[in-house]
């Protein structure tokens, strides 16, 4: 993938910034990305490591910036407090979301700045009935077999055994759609009983066996696996057109009100994914220490993911084109049949969407 041209002139300060970003992981690579002595749990690392650029204490924006447990460069830069460490006078707050249901009811209420969301459900917050205004900033991942259907009786070896049985999805994220798209496809829609679940009920409910079924991602995935076995994946509904990501979106009011920020932490988010990409040992740490597991348990979970490096998102499949906006218009389009989504949006709500300025500023 080619990156795309900033045809505008630059201004002295993203000239800046992209030379900086020229000595990404340099820092990082002398200091070492790991802090010794660091736990397993989620709250107790207390070290830093140097801003992979130079700091900016000019910036003193207040942000509230919402995570979820997925095993991207998202959670590298939440332990690595890279945003805290490059923007020492920002005011962050990071809070979880367990699903993207609950990003929804986030920037519905306007309790949330910026946040970790599939496609899906980022989508659904754009279009009617909420119709809220944000943009999408940044892709974490590309979703794979990182999201699957899991089946518990080994007999089940098709969608098509699946009828007449339960299946659970946390309704209105990505793992819901790639599940309703796959139905459609097969014939199956109002065949088989689909049920909403968090992904820590979606657990309780399989241990019990109350369902038969679940589409779901890490680190639910990988123990649903202990006892059952996969069916389709992400990977399969994408090649149905349903492609899915893990992105991040924000509001347009804090996006357009916050330039300097967004800069920032679009580099701090560049260097998350070039972890993930250019040490995946160091990247298993930081996602075992936000999900309270062992390195090794984490390195697992990073199969069925791509990690897209700054120069891909610039380029004409993501930002630098009509890659994205096509995909959500698509998702829209789907959202719709399955009335998911009161109405479409107007076009240009879908084409607009992907906001590709900071990523074109601080892009090589």
């Amino acid at each position: 993938m080619s990156p795309t041209t900033n045809l505008s002139a630059p201004r002295p300060r993203a000239a800046a910034l992209r030379l900086a970003a020229a000595t990404l992981g340099l820092v990082l690579a002398l200091s070492g990305c790991v802090q010794s002595g660091r736990t397993s749990h989620p709250d107790n690392f207390e070290g830093s490591v140097p801003c992979p650029v130079e700091p900016d204490p000019s910036i003193t924006t207040s942000a509230r910036i919402a995570w979820q447990a997925i095993p991207n460069g998202d959670l590298v830069v939440k332990d690595l407090e890279l945003l805290e460490t490059c923007m020492p006078n920002a005011d962050i707050t990071w809070m979880k979301m367990n699903s993207g249901g609950d990003v929804i009811q986030a920037f519905g209420s306007d309790s949330v700045d910026i946040s970790q969301v599939g496609s899906s459900p980022a989508v659904k917050s754009a279009s009617p009935p909420l119709s809220k205004d944000i943009k999408v900033i940044w892709i974490s991942d590309v979703i794979g077999a990182a999201e699957s259907l899991i089946a518990k009786d080994p007999d089940v070896e098709t969608l098509e055994d699946l009828s007449g049985k339960t299946i659970a999805v946390p309704f209105g994220s990505t793992a819901h759609y790639s599940l309703l798209t796959a139905l459609g496809e097969a014939g199956l829609t109002g065949e088989v009983r689909v049920i909403n679940l968090a992904t820590d009920a979606i657990l309780a409910a399989w241990q019990r066996d109350e369902i038969d079924a679940a589409w779901v991602w890490e680190p639910t995935l990988t123990q649903l696996v202990e006892t059952g076995h996969p069916i389709l994946s992400s990977e399969d509904s994408a090649g149905l057109g349903a492609p899915t990501f893990d992105l991040i979106a924000g509001t347009t009011a804090f996006i357009e009100d916050n330039p300097d920020f967004l800069r920032m932490w679009t580099l701090a988010q560049a260097e998350g994914n070039r972890i993930m990409n250019d040490d995946p040992e160091a990247a298993a740490v930081s996602i075992g220490v936000q999900l309270g597991i062992s390195p090794e348990e984490a390195s697992k979970l990073l199969d069925g993911y791509e990690f897209p490096t700054l120069e891909e998102l610039a380029g004409e499949e993501f930002f630098g084109g009509d890659g994205l906006s096509t995909a959500f218009a698509g998702t829209a389009e789907f959202l719709e049949q399955q009335r998911e989504i009161d109405a479409l949006a107007e076009d240009e709500v879908y084409e607009q969407m992907p906001y590709a300025d900071a990523i074109e500023e601080v892009a090589p």
